[in-house]
């Protein structure tokens, strides 16, 4: 899967994408409408465990129900790829990859940092996506070749141009402990060599403020496909670059990903080849 590439979306003119930008935009406003109410009361929220430290709540499914039927009603040809409901693949080109709730363990302790994640993939690209974080009313969109924007303004990466005073964030593989001690040389490589480090929970938020400068780079593993699709393609479209550990854009499918500002993405890169590969 590619971010953004023109190859795979010959049919679609700027007009179009923009149309499906917006879309994508009001889908997770949708979402984010529902995880408002239930942040109301999370005494009363039923939590079920998937796997170790893998939840779902009943605000995960009712923001995905929500969004899948908002986004069938404008788009009934189209396929879903959605992280709690079994996927719906239909003959056509495009496929919508929606996380509802992209930071569950923050949200079920009422720590303010989660957020509704919109992609648009057809063939191999993504094309439009757009992440929600209802807690600060803040909407991070892009569009194939069109750029990315913060509640309607333009945003860039930062300007930074090594690790050197870098701010970076980083998730940790809780499920796949196996490669902990992997990840942990890469994180003392990190810490030694920039100005800090945080984790702060939602995935799609970390690369959506990569996009905007507040963070110069970011890394995870064995990440979905829903974790990465839209922020994945804001950042691309803020001018910066998003890879997976080896450099390729196979993000998607093997769940590596560094996004950063291009000269810290290359530094990056050189220590997680070192430290990962």
């Amino acid at each position: 899967m590619e971010i953004g590439r023109a190859g795979a979306r010959e049919t679609v003119n700027s007009t179009e994408t923009e149309l499906l930008v917006e879309t994508a935009r009001l889908a997770a406003q949708v979402g984010g409408l529902v995880l408002r109410e239930y942040a109301r009361d999370l005494d009363g929220l039923i939590v079920d465990e998937k796997s170790v430290h893998d939840y779902v709540t009943a605000a995960d499914r009712a923001s995905e129900k929500a969004i899948v039927k908002f986004l069938r009603e404008r788009h009934p040809d189209h396929s879903i790829l959605a992280e709690e409901s079994p996927e719906e693949r239909l003959p056509g080109p495009c496929t919508w990859i929606i996380d509802p709730l992209d930071g569950t363990t923050n949200f079920i302790h009422g720590y303010p940092v989660y957020s509704v994640s919109i992609a648009l993939q057809q063939g191999d690209a993504v094309i439009a996506g757009a992440v929600y974080d209802p807690v600060r009313d803040e909407m991070f969109h892009a569009g194939a070749d069109q750029g990315a924007f913060l509640n309607g303004d333009p945003i860039h990466v930062s300007s930074r141009t090594g690790l050197g005073g870098c701010l970076l964030a980083t998730g940790f593989p809780f499920k796949i402990h196996d490669r902990l001690k992997d990840y942990l040389r890469s994180f003392e490589v990190f810490a030694r060599s920039t100005a800090g480090i945080r984790r702060a929970g939602s995935a799609a938020l970390d690369l959506c403020n990569v996009a905007c400068g507040r963070f110069d780079g970011f890394w995870e593993m064995s990440l979905a496909p829903w974790d990465v699709a839209a922020g994945g393609l804001i950042v691309h479209e803020a001018g910066g670059r998003a890879t997976d550990f080896l450099g390729s854009g196979a993000f998607l499918k093997n769940g590596n990903i560094v996004a950063a500002a291009p000269r810290v993405h290359a530094a990056m890169l050189e220590v997680l080849r070192r430290t990962l590969v």
